[in-house]
């Protein structure tokens, strides 16, 4: 499981996976996984940050390790992650 701190946002167990940016909007994508609490699977969660703004999703991956929760979010395109953002809230 990934043992990384994202620096400036306080979120252990998150990495950077890059920008998601369209026009003048840019957000930093973050990755959080974490144990699921039976510890039979690691759960993964999405964080959107945007200067002050941040907007968080629910734990919408769980899969057998770290890897393959890393594996399921690179399968989502810009414009699924886009979705998720807008869903999230203003």
């Amino acid at each position: 499981m990934a043992e990384s701190f994202a620096q400036g946002i306080g979120i252990a167990g998150a990495q950077l996976m890059g920008d998601l940016a369209r026009g003048s909007a840019r957000w930093e994508v973050y990755l959080e996984t974490a144990l699921a609490p039976d510890g039979a699977a690691v759960r993964g969660r999405l964080h959107f940050v945007q200067a002050e703004r941040r907007r968080e999703s629910a734990w919408i991956f769980l899969e057998p390790s770290d890897r393959e929760v890393r594996e399921r979010f690179a399968s989502f395109s810009s414009s699924e992650l886009w979705a998720l953002l807008e869903s999230l809230g203003p």
